[in-house]
């Protein structure tokens, strides 16, 4: 399947992206443009959106631009990451068959990985129902390169989309579905981010959600205290399903291990 964009100059304007775009089995460079004349590169399957992007990016999302961050980011930190923070065994397969279980991909149905460092979400929901349409977007290079070995590795194939989580290039109601790993920690405006979810998904769509709360102890509140230098962010699960629900989604699901909190959102 093709992916249709919406111009982020002109938005009444499509661009089309083929489907070659996204058999990252074959490198694919060339550029898009709309027919408004505003042209994008493609490097790698790579669509850039974002070029040069915003100077005032937090230490957090400087951290995940960086090649060494983008290598460690999934077989290290990611794999070992839900039980340091929970205190409790959840192994990485748990999280993806919950992923699964929740957002219940669907035959020819499309969906979207929000801020999706190296794809682990996307991937994982291409590689249950191949006859998807799977779109991961992040705003790092490395994390997009990153996600495109490891999607090259297991044979799946994903459109790699470098943009702006709060200014997404997408019409309205375009996705089935949206999962987002970890990242609503790490925005600078989460709320900006939610609205433009609940803008680009259909209205019986699902949202999976993974996201980490405050601590209830000492020393997880001095540890959070210090990260908030870097610019993460912290709520309680009720602040975060006010959070959701500004943006107009229903939490129909939710189980938290520890700190680690998951979230199957619907759109109102």
């Amino acid at each position: 399947m093709s992916l249709k964009l919406r111009s982020p100059i002109h938005e009444e304007a499509s661009i089309t992206i083929s489907e070659d775009v996204s058999n990252l089995q074959k490198s694919f460079n060339g550029t898009v443009c709309s027919k408004k004349g505003d042209e994008y590169a493609i490097t790698d399957n790579i669509i850039d959106f974002w070029g040069k992007g915003p100077s005032n990016l937090s230490w957090a999302q400087r951290s995940n631009d960086w090649k060494l961050t983008a290598a460690i980011y999934e077989d290290i930190w990611r794999k070992r990451s839900l039980r340091l923070l929970s205190g409790q065994d959840f192994p990485i397969e748990k999280e993806k068959n919950l992923l699964v279980e929740w957002l219940d991909p669907k035959l020819d149905a499309s969906y979207l990985d929000v801020g999706c460092s190296t794809a682990l979400y996307g991937r994982e929901v291409k590689k249950r129902q191949a006859r998807c349409e799977v779109v991961a977007l992040d705003f790092s290079r490395p994390m997009l390169q990153e996600a495109r070995h490891k999607a090259q590795a297991e044979r799946v194939n994903l459109f790699l989309l470098q943009a702006d989580a709060r200014y997404m290039p997408f019409f309205g109601a375009t996705f089935d579905g949206l999962m987002m790993g970890g990242t609503l920690n790490e925005l600078s405006d989460p709320l900006k981010v939610l609205f433009e979810c609940r803008r680009v998904i259909r209205k019986e769509g699902t949202f999976f959600m993974m996201h980490l709360l405050k601590a209830n102890t000492w020393y997880g509140r001095l540890l959070q205290e210090s990260a908030k230098f870097g610019g993460l962010q912290f709520w309680s699960i009720e602040e975060s399903n006010q959070l959701f629900e500004r943006a107009g989604f229903s939490v129909a699901k939710q189980s938290n291990k520890g700190i680690v909190c998951f979230s199957k959102l619907l759109p109102v």
